[in-house]
């Protein structure tokens, strides 16, 4: 089983109180939404500008508040969490990777040193499924990015999800819809105390309503 790293080794090891110049994160942010708002297709009407400001950036805050998470680390994280899904605006497949060179292209302009863009790349890239977190920065990011597994608009959302997978030529019907669904919860973890104190028992509840959709796709074909 995966081991988390404590929240204070963690910042520790980043640095809470920067010795260099502090990056300009608000010029890094600026540009990213800026991308977001100007080149993503509308038909990615789930992997939206407002998915990334109001759904992931605010999570994952809140989510490092609650882990202890400050300093440079935070500032790394939340840079992260602004590039995560930059990608869309060049490739709608491997994602991640794109916004990972991007950040690579762009972040030193505006002070970010070779260490932290590599470590935003980490936290960028532990958002591709399957996820595979390797410290707190990049299971926060992870967790914060799936936080609407947990939330009471999880059905809501997902219907946007599947619009825009049908868009991009992945149609499904109700029941396939429903157990690919299933399929990605039960395969689905939240790596952060917070994440799971927060997120678990709604999760649950929104696993049982996918499964009660399916059941009732399937006794409808049967009739």
């Amino acid at each position: 089983m995966y081991v988390q790293h404590n929240a204070m080794a963690h910042t520790t090891y980043y640095g809470n109180d920067m010795s260099m110049d502090q990056p300009d994160f608000e010029r890094a942010r600026y540009y990213a939404l800026e991308r977001l708002r100007q080149e993503l297709s509308s038909h990615l009407c789930y992997h939206s500008f407002a998915h990334t400001c109001y759904e992931v950036v605010p999570a994952v805050e809140r989510l490092a508040m609650m882990e202890g998470v400050n300093g440079e680390a935070l500032l790394l994280l939340r840079t992260a969490a602004y590039y995560h899904d930059l990608g869309f605006v060049e490739q709608g497949t491997e994602h991640e990777a794109v916004g990972v060179c991007i950040a690579a292209e762009v972040l030193p302009q505006w002070g970010y040193s070779r260490t932290q863009v590599q470590v935003i790349s980490g936290i960028i890239m532990a958002t591709r499924i399957p996820q595979t977190p390797q410290n707190l920065l990049e299971q926060l990011l992870a967790d914060a990015d799936l936080e609407v597994l947990g939330r009471a608009d999880c059905v809501s959302r997902s219907n946007l999800l599947r619009a825009e997978m049908a868009v991009l030529g992945q149609v499904m019907d109700d029941a396939h819809w429903y157990e690919h669904q299933i399929r990605f919860f039960r395969h689905h973890r939240y790596w952060t105390t917070s994440a799971c104190s927060l997120r678990n028992l709604q999760k649950q509840y929104n696993f049982a309503l996918l499964q009660a959709h399916l059941m009732r796709c399937c006794s409808v074909s049967q009739v």
